[in-house]
């Protein structure tokens, strides 16, 4: 995959200490990935780069919203996400991102490009079931939440049918009272 530039940290230059960077993701971002279950994007990423003499610390920061299908009526919908992540970065023999938040990277390196570390952070914040904010409050009005109504099972809610039980429990029932 063909490394966006402007996620690329060049953090040979930089002083020790702090350094804040932001960026601005739309759709094209995930296009460039392939990722196609967005609609439309407007996510804003800060990430806290803090630059120590034999490491490096990252704090990612996302929130936004992105349009996504819901999946149980198929109407697009604005879903809030929100995600962090820390990241530490140190420096080795050879290049090793095993771990989920330790990346080891050759001692020579001057650089570090942090776009997938920005995508698998925006990707797992979107909920494993997405659902349309109007079926949850009752105001989305579409033909799918209609039939699925008319499809769904009908529940009897008979109070006679649960006062009324067997007669031969009430033998048991009594069994239990008696013995205490």
């Amino acid at each position: 995959m063909k490394l966006l530039k402007e996620f690329t940290i060049q953090f040979v230059g930089l002083k020790l200490g702090k350094h804040q960077f932001e960026y601005q993701i739309g759709q094209e971002f995930f296009t460039h990935f392939g990722y196609e279950d967005f609609n439309d994007a407007n996510i804003q990423v800060n990430v806290l780069f803090e630059k120590k003499t034999t490491l490096l610390e990252l704090h990612f920061e996302i929130s936004g919203i992105v349009n996504v299908y819901c999946d149980v009526t198929n109407e697009p919908y604005d879903q809030p996400i929100q995600n962090e992540f820390d990241l530490v970065v140190n420096f080795g023999d050879e290049y090793n991102d095993e771990e989920i938040d330790l990346l080891v990277i050759p001692h020579g390196e001057y650089e570090l490009n942090i776009q997938q570390y920005i995508y698998e952070l925006i990707v797992l914040a979107i909920p494993t079931k997405r659902v349309h904010p109007g079926i949850e409050d009752g105001t989305l009005k579409s033909e799918i939440l209609d039939k699925l109504e008319e499809l769904s099972p009908k529940i009897k809610e008979e109070k006679k049918d649960q006062e009324e039980s067997d007669p031969r429990w009430n033998t048991l029932k009594q069994l239990l009272t008696d013995n205490k």
